[in-house]
């Protein structure tokens, strides 16, 4: 019965076994006929009509194509197979197989597309030539073997080192007498080690001599003597070792003293050309005579570089041994708590697809930029079922539009949604040495991508294109060394850009830094994708770059409403890391321009231009926030920024800029919404000193010794970890480490932006901060390299409240400018070294909009303190149709203004950050005979609407001022002094993070009839002393924090604090965070 039950069951299983090996090994299914047509490339092969066959050796034919329910299928062969062709179409019903999920291909296959871009065929209307081409209906199913597509480096590789300490040997105290190795000099193996104890024992010596003597003539003898061995060492032993050359006996305590316990050690260095990789994972599928990268982990992304995988019987299952030696320093480990090691890609994979090159670059406008051909392949489809994993794809993409090494193109939904089971995807592939771009997702959703190193290509690397690309998945992908290309203007470097005028309308002037210069690893043109686990580790811009199509373009226009992408909530940003590229790790702002080119913007079709990111649910500005959170994102090594940003949960390294979150501008646009940084690490100069490298980025000194190190800009370029930039924002639960002021470059843990023009909103708000190992908290500027005459408003209006006093060590006090009287008192303490004054009060904002004239300057004046103006020139620029002036104002305070010209004929006065019945008094100088006629208003910047509040109607009596509401108010004109006077106050209710009330924007817009012919309006010298004030302090100071709660260093002084989370290294020439007060959190 027990037989006979087995039988039964082995044989249902073997019957099984068979369906399934079948069924899942395309090679094995029935049915397919064999195919070998030989080499001939004038040969146009067609595969149809039911047509299934199996190609088993190499080929050479002119074009395949698979149509009709025709099928191709490789056979998975021990011997390599060749297959050339110029194009290899499948059409409707087509299908080309090799390999399956469950049967990856494990022989060795190369498919190489031939042919120039100057043929005289005529080219596929939508495909082009070179490519491999799925059509609507066809199915490409690729499936290599699976390999790790990329780890880390898990021990440091020095230049000119490669970890091959093949023999290490080490005794402490107790192990005395002469210990012995005996060494192969061509290997460096150790054949035999031992210990003689000749202090002991004469039989020891003994043993040492006829050891010795049995020693093969050419192998290396080394001895080292630990403790003591020459007690009982015979003659016969000091015999045999008199004739081995070069001998060193070394006591090891001879000079020790008694509280010393030595240690004997002896390294083997071989001295071969090839260096052993300490992986972070174990390397399945690397083999001998595969291809990897190794990222660098400095300033410039050139640091990159190649080696080519040797056997290695000695290496442990994380170790690989390589040809050659490293250049260049590659990280393997953390340094000050920031994960600074370097991927690994691996480019070698058993199913090659790659395009045939020319020599040189010919016949194209791409020769003025490239000295090489690239005209590479291409991949593109538009499908019924594409899987495809495991291939190496080299030489291929072209500079031309939709011609990518992978391309879907305009599919639409691919995942579930669109019915597709399982999900296409594309996963472990290895695209190198590519002509342009590495993935591209256009118009095409729910497509996974994972486990793809994309390296040495042209253009932005993994790339959504129109705007609509939603719910696709990046995951645990690397892109490394990408540089610039010139398709589009993101594309394009500064030459580029003022080359490649197409599409421009005539007189452009091209701006590259504005309008182009935007080459990223990752291109996301739509928020709502997922980039988790992923690397870019070296661009010639940006590492991940999240970009906003007001509408979408190109094929996809007409597929969202205006302005829906700025609104649609973030993907998951999860994990990810960037380094070594040029402007940013990471930013989150700007979109393209939309429109033709014409007359009035003259700029082409997709240029980069302003944009403003504000998530709401459903992308319904009207609905509730939603905030776009950054999660355990590290960035070290960016030339210029770690990030700008709307916020986060963030880590930073060595960058120039460590994190800038910047606002709407002048206005959030999505008002009441607020930005925070928290549980983040600041490095200003870390461990990682990086190594010369005078052509790709600069050398100086730095750190806590001043040694030389690598360097983003200058050695003069300031240095900052946080920059404070627009606002509200709000820092929380982070530290600053090791920003170290040299003579001359600043360098401070907070900051501010250079040569800023705009407001800075005294929300900000900083708590919990631990310093460690700084020279300054905090830098405000002064007059010099880089921070310029310190001219510019925003320059001199900078503001932020340290809550809890971990800054200042003043509780709830105000940080400001030290020479902005606006914002001071008599009891403010200077901080000459920060440039800064420590200050209480309430602070708001007021914003000056003038017209008619635009041009002109402002100076306004405490009358506290009218001997200490503050002169402003106006965020605008000098040629727009109206100007802005951004002060922060003290509450409860006069002012005056005064211009520099006739006064303007319209002046609008908007309150920002102020609360109900929050109010000041102000001064407009205007020319004796003016009239006026003043309203209020409330502006409401959602719905563009405006509605008018009240009137101010003229009053004699100066104190009648005070009696205004929200109806009515007065002014009171004193033609003498030519002074308009005026309350401005605030009539209702603001959300704790607005700028403006809950019903909108409150206004007071002065019209002036003014005489022709009127010269500057400044009356100071009538104002004052007749309107001069006695300095009140308000608010009084709050005590110092007492010494016991303060944790000293040698540096500096800070709170002991627990960090969670995240961290953060600024080592460049800017380390900053300027912070976008409209679009993260509620």
């Amino acid at each position: 019965m027990y037989i006979y039950l087995y039988n039964v069951l082995l044989i249902l299983r073997v019957n099984s076994t068979l369906s399934y090996f079948y069924f899942f090994c395309p090679d094995k299914m029935p049915g397919l006929q064999p195919w070998t047509p030989g080499h001939n490339e004038a040969h146009r092969v067609t595969i149809g009509y039911g047509r299934k066959v199996i190609l088993t050796s190499s080929v050479t034919v002119h074009s395949i194509e698979i149509l009709n329910g025709g099928k191709l299928v490789i056979a998975d062969s021990n011997r390599p197979i060749f297959l050339r062709a110029k194009h290899i179409l499948i059409g409707n019903k087509g299908e080309l197989h090799i390999g399956s999920p469950e049967c990856p291909y494990k022989g060795n296959l190369t498919i190489s597309l031939f042919g120039r871009s100057d043929d005289t065929e005529v080219e596929h209307s939508y495909f082009g030539r070179k490519y491999i081409g799925v059509g609507t209906g066809g199915t490409l199913e690729i499936h290599g073997e699976k390999k790790l597509s990329w780890t880390f480096l898990n021990k440091t590789l020095h230049p000119g080192q490669g970890n091959e300490n093949s023999y290490h040997f080490e005794r402490s105290w107790g192990n005395r007498g002469i210990i012995i190795h005996v060494i192969n000099p061509k290997t460096g193996d150790v054949l035999h080690t031992d210990r003689f104890d000749t202090y002991r024992s004469k039989d020891e010596s003994r043993r040492l001599a006829q050891y010795v003597d049995e020693v093969e003539t050419g192998q290396i003898l080394a001895m080292v003597v630990n403790d003591e061995g020459s007690n009982n060492l015979e003659d016969l032993a000091k015999k045999g070792m008199t004739v081995i050359d070069h001998m060193c006996m070394l006591n090891m305590c001879a000079l020790c003293p008694s509280t010393v316990r030595p240690q004997a050690s002896i390294s083997i260095d071989t001295l071969s050309n090839c260096s052993v990789l300490e992986l972070a994972d174990e390397p399945q599928g690397w083999r001998f005579g595969d291809r990897i990268v190794v990222a660098s982990t400095d300033y410039s992304m050139h640091q990159a570089e190649e080696f080519s995988i040797l056997p290695c019987p000695s290496c442990t299952r994380n170790q690989i041994k390589v040809e050659g030696k490293p250049a260049y320093l590659h990280i393997g480990e953390e340094v000050d708590g920031v994960d600074m090691r370097a991927e690994v890609g691996l480019l070698t994979r058993n199913i090659l697809i790659r395009g045939e090159m020319e020599p040189t670059c010919y016949g194209n406008e791409a020769c003025k930029f490239f000295s090489f051909d690239t005209f590479g392949g291409h991949l593109k489809r538009g499908f019924r079922s594409v899987h495809v994993e495991g291939v190496e794809f080299k030489h291929m993409g072209q500079q031309s539009m939709g011609h990518y090494p992978v391309h879907f193109h305009m599919n639409g939904d691919v995942d579930k949604k669109g019915g597709y089971d399982p999900p296409t995807y594309v996963k472990d592939l290895s695209i190198h040495h590519t002509f342009s771009r590495c993935v591209t997702v256009h118009g095409t959703n729910g497509l996974l991508v994972k486990d793809v190193v994309g390296y040495d290509a042209l253009g932005h690397c993994f790339f959504t294109e129109d705007g609509p690309e939603e719910r696709n998945t990046f995951d645990h992908c690397l892109g490394l060394l990408v540089k610039a290309s010139t398709l589009l203007p993101s594309d394009r470097d500064s030459k580029m850009c003022r080359d490649i005028t197409n599409g421009a309308y005539p007189g452009y002037v091209a701006k590259p830094r504005q309008d182009c210069s935007a080459t990223s690893t990752f291109w996301m043109a739509n928020p709502n994708n997922n980039l988790i686990n992923c690397a870019a580790a070296g661009s010639e811009e940006t590492g991940f770059w999240f970009i906003f199509h007001h509408v979408p373009t190109g094929p996809s226009e007409g597929m969202y409403s205006p302005g829906k992408s700025e609104h649609t909530p973030m993907g998951l940003f999860i994990n990810n890391r960037a380094h070594s590229n040029y402007r940013a790790g990471m930013i989150l702002d700007h979109g393209v321009k939309t429109t033709e080119a014409n007359a009035k913007d003259k700029r082409p079709y997709l240029s980069l231009v302003g944009a403003r990111y504000s998530p709401h649910q459903d992308a319904d500005p009207f609905k509730p926030r939603v905030p776009a959170l950054v999660h355990h994102f590290v960035a070290y090594k960016n030339q210029d920024h770690g990030a700008w940003l709307r916020g986060g949960d963030v880590w930073f390294a060595d960058n120039g800029i460590g994190l800038t979150l910047a606002s709407g501008g002048t206005f959030p646009d999505d008002d009441g919404s607020r930005q925070e940084v928290k549980n983040t690490l600041f490095v200003g100069e870390s461990g990682n000193r990086g190594m010369p490298d005078l052509i790709d980025q600069s050398w100086g000194p730095g750190g806590l010794d001043h040694l030389g190190r690598s360097l983003p800009r200058g050695v003069d370029f300031p240095i900052r970890g946080m920059q404070i930039y627009d606002g509200p924002i709000n820092i929380q639960n982070c530290t600053f480490r090791k920003f170290i002021a040299l003579d001359g470059r600043h360098t401070s843990a907070f900051g501010f932006r250079l040569n800023n023009s705009w407001q800075s909103c005294p929300n900000n708000n900083v708590t919990d901060i631990t310093f460690d190992d700084i020279t300054s908290r905090v830098f405000f500027g002064e007059p010099g390299p880089w921070f310029n005459k310190m001219e510019m408003d925003g320059d001199k209006t900078t503001v932020f409240h340290d809550i809890d006093g971990s800054v200042s060590e003043y509780p709830g006090a105000f940080l400001v400018k030290e020479d902005n009287w606006l914002l001071r008192h008599p009891d403010c303490i200077d901080i000459p070294d920060w440039r800064a004054a420590i200050c209480s009060g309430h602070y708001a904002q007021i914003y000056v909009q003038t017209r008619n004239p635009a041009n002109l300057n402002m100076k306004m004046v405490k009358d506290e303190y009218p001997d200490k103006p503050l002169e402003l020139v106006g965020a605008l620029g000098k040629r727009n149709h109206y100007q802005q002036f951004q002060p922060v104002v003290m509450l409860g305070k006069g002012y005056t203004m005064h211009w520099d010209q006739a006064a303007p004929a319209e002046v609008t006065i908007w309150l920002i950050n102020f609360n109900r019945n929050d109010w000041i008094n102000i001064g407009i100088c205007y020319p004796k005979g003016t009239e006026f006629t003043i309203i209020s208003d409330i502006h409401n910047r959602l719905t563009k609407e405006t509605r008018k509040t009240g009137v101010f109607m003229r009053t004699t009596q100066r104190e009648k001022m005070g009696h205004s509401h929200q109806t009515r108010g007065y002014y009171y004109w004193e033609e003498d002094t030519g002074l308009l006077f005026l309350k401005i106050k605030a009539h209702n209710e603001k959300e704790d993070f607005a700028f403006c009330s809950v019903k909108g924007c409150e206004r007071v817009k002065i019209k002036a009839l003014i005489p022709p012919g009127s010269g500057p309006s400044d009356c100071m010298a009538e104002a004052y002393p007749r309107y001069t004030e006695m300095p009140v302090i308000d608010v009084p100071m709050p005590k110092k924090l007492p010494r016991s709660k303060l944790m000293f260093n040698p540096l500096s002084i800070g709170f002991k604090l627990k960090i969670k989370g995240t961290l953060m290294l600024i080592q460049s020439s800017r380390g900053s965070i300027s912070v976008c007060h409209s679009y993260i959190y509620h």
